[in-house]
């Protein structure tokens, strides 16, 4: 990774630029509208809204929003990472990994206890992550065991709590597919 690689909160006017980066990255608009769907939600913050840039050019973006895992007795807070994008030239340089970092460094900072994931089983366990089962969390949708993943930021922050992740309606029109890994980090 080059030392002119930035990590930094996303601000309003880099908007146009993150959605033409998620366009590019994912070969569609659905997770550059869903992006902008978390933005106008209420489980937005967005201290957890990233971008890197590369000599002054937005070339990744990464945004951890507010989800909840329904339990038989309360709703628990956690967050949700989703999307994580590089541009195509700049994929294979450990941007993608440097985003994830910054912006799972910066949720726990915030507070926040633990994240969910519906990635890569391969990739996404070098941040810690692990089958949600494992805590007893299950999706509310279909997905392979192995690529739904959780991550504690605070150590006990998922003990005891068994549920069902519920994600806010900005995720509806998207269908993550965690299998292949995207071109962005492979």
């Amino acid at each position: 990774m080059s030392a002119s690689l930035r990590i930094r909160p996303e601000v309003q006017a880099d908007y146009g630029a993150v959605f033409d980066l998620d366009v590019a990255a994912f070969g569609g608009d659905g997770e550059s509208r869903m992006v902008g769907r978390i933005r106008s939600s209420a489980g937005f913050d967005p201290r957890l809204s990233l971008v890197a840039e590369r000599e002054g050019r937005i070339v990744g973006h990464v945004v951890l929003s507010g989800i909840v895992i329904q339990t038989p007795d309360r709703d628990v807070p956690a967050l949700a990472l989703a999307p994580v994008a590089v541009l195509p030239a700049f994929q294979r340089m450990g941007i993608g990994l440097a985003l994830i970092r910054a912006a799972l460094t910066a949720a726990a900072s915030i507070g926040y206890g633990a994240v969910i994931v519906l990635g890569h089983p391969e990739y996404f366990p070098r941040f810690g992550c692990v089958p949600a089962s494992a805590y007893g969390i299950t999706a509310s949708f279909s997905v392979p065991d192995r690529a739904f993943m959780a991550l504690e930021l605070v150590e006990g922050a998922l003990d005891g709590i068994e549920g069902t992740v519920i994600y806010p309606a900005a995720f509806d029109d998207v269908t993550p597919s965690p299998l292949p890994l995207p071109r962005s980090e492979k």
